[in-house]
């Protein structure tokens, strides 16, 4: 059985059972906290240290999804094209939003942790937490931070934006699915993304966009602001 474990067949294996496990839950019970990413994550956990698996044996295996995380990106601009006419017409308030959205998420979770006076290293850490892994561990190692803190909030704060975005926007009155759609890929990137798509092919199309664009702007600004307020506060 060891064998089988260390195949790179077991890694891809386990990742869609645990996913499409989530899922069916998640059909069956149509509870929030029931989200299939997060239980996907919690069930892969579970199996690797009730049997014992190292983790070096389920990612020989688990690196291809990862790898599919890039090409899926770029698919989404198959569904940008198809409404690139009703992008166009929202371009300026998009852009607008996404980097209002962008730089108050970097903004905030820096103040807030310096009131806090935690370390500076878990400030550099956290401050790229909105915007896909690749690019925050990217971000974190430029500035100074763990990237695997990094990795674990991004993930965290994806599945948050997931499970719960969409009922935080609503409850707010917000019903426009071009708004949620750009709050979603603003502040979860691709896990709200999924989310999404959920509730309708425009709102993935702009979630998409939005966590591109912000993308770019937390790998431009996190750096400059990073340092600017870490040294006023030095």
């Amino acid at each position: 059985m060891q064998e089988f474990f260390q195949l790179p067949v077991f890694g891809v294996f386990i990742s869609i059972l645990a996913f499409a496990g989530g899922r069916e839950l998640r059909k069956k019970f149509n509870y929030v906290l029931l989200n299939p990413v997060l239980l996907a994550i919690l069930f892969i956990i579970s199996f690797l240290l009730i049997f014992n698996i190292d983790f070096e044996d389920y990612n020989r295996g688990g690196k291809f999804i990862s790898f599919f995380l890039g090409p899926s990106v770029v698919a989404l601009g198959v569904f940008f094209y198809e409404k690139y006419e009703e992008v166009k017409q929202n371009l300026k308030v998009f852009l607008l939003s996404v980097v209002v959205g962008g730089v108050s998420g970097i903004l905030t979770i820096i103040i807030f942790l310096l009131l806090l006076k935690v370390p500076d290293f878990i400030i550099q850490s956290l401050a790229a937490k909105s915007v896909t892994t690749p690019i925050a561990i990217e971000i974190t190692k430029l500035t100074g931070g763990i990237p695997e803190i990094t990795a674990g909030i991004v993930i965290a704060v994806g599945i948050f934006g997931n499970a719960f975005g969409p009922f935080i926007l609503k409850k707010l009155g917000i019903k426009s699915k071009i708004a949620i759609g750009t709050a979603l890929g603003t502040a979860a990137h691709g896990i709200g993304t999924a989310r999404a798509f959920e509730e309708s092919k425009l709102a993935g199309v702009y979630s998409g966009l939005a966590m591109c664009v912000n993308g770019i702007i937390t790998a431009l600004l996190t750096p400059y602001l990073l340092q600017l307020f870490l040294g006023s506060f030095s």
